[in-house]
């Protein structure tokens, strides 16, 4: 005849209490897993938006330099050109707040935006040009093509960004507060997703 061997209170009480004690361990470390995952996920969505605002802010700042450069000296031209970058302006705005950017004061300066280039005028057809130059968009429609500050109407522009390695090459057709603002159909074909601003471009004058 087999006896069974019972537990004694104390010792079901110490049982108990080291079976909560390995299941409460378990809840912290999922829980402590998702908060990480979590915090990673959300530091990365706030890598893109800050990548995102920037390019906003450089669009603005380059498209209100191009307009202050028409007001500063008008041609018969001026008042339709200005009229059109304060549309592009008005709809980078609109993006910017979609977006949630901060634009503090306006959006940014010119002079916070930009960053000197190189002097165009010296280079050879296929020379790379605009050292150190970032390269945004104009949010102007039509064909691909480009604007600039430093090459004229008819000059083909390559235009590559180092960080997918995508180029494409375009007329510059305008002018802009930029060695090279991208119109909205160009930087789409160079462009990576979510973003509207290309840090790592190297801009080459082939024709």
């Amino acid at each position: 005849m087999s006896r069974r061997r019972t537990l004694g209170p104390t010792k079901r009480l110490a049982l108990t209490a080291a079976a909560a004690v390995v299941a409460g361990g378990g809840a912290f470390a999922l829980a402590a897993t998702s908060n990480a995952s979590q915090v990673d996920q959300g530091a990365q969505g706030g890598a893109q938006s800050s990548a995102v605002c920037e390019g906003l802010s450089t669009a603005l700042a380059n498209n209100q330099k191009f307009i202050d450069g028409q007001k500063a000296n008008p041609d018969a031209q001026s008042e339709a050109r200005i009229a059109n970058r304060e549309a592009v302006l008005a709809e980078i705005k609109r993006k910017q707040e979609a977006s949630g950017c901060d634009t503090g004061a306006g959006g940014g300066s010119a002079a916070d935006a930009s960053t000197p280039s190189a002097d165009a005028s010296a280079s050879a057809s296929g020379d790379q040009v605009c050292a150190g130059q970032q390269v945004t968009l104009s949010g102007e429609g039509g064909a691909p093509a480009a604007s600039s500050d430093q090459f004229p109407a008819g000059t083909q522009l390559k235009v590559t960004n180092l960080d997918n390695d995508k180029s494409t090459t375009v007329e510059v057709t305008s002018t802009s507060g930029s060695c090279a603002l991208l119109n909205n159909a160009a930087f789409e074909q160079v462009r990576e997703p979510g973003k509207f601003l290309i840090r790592n471009a190297r801009i080459e004058k082939v024709g």
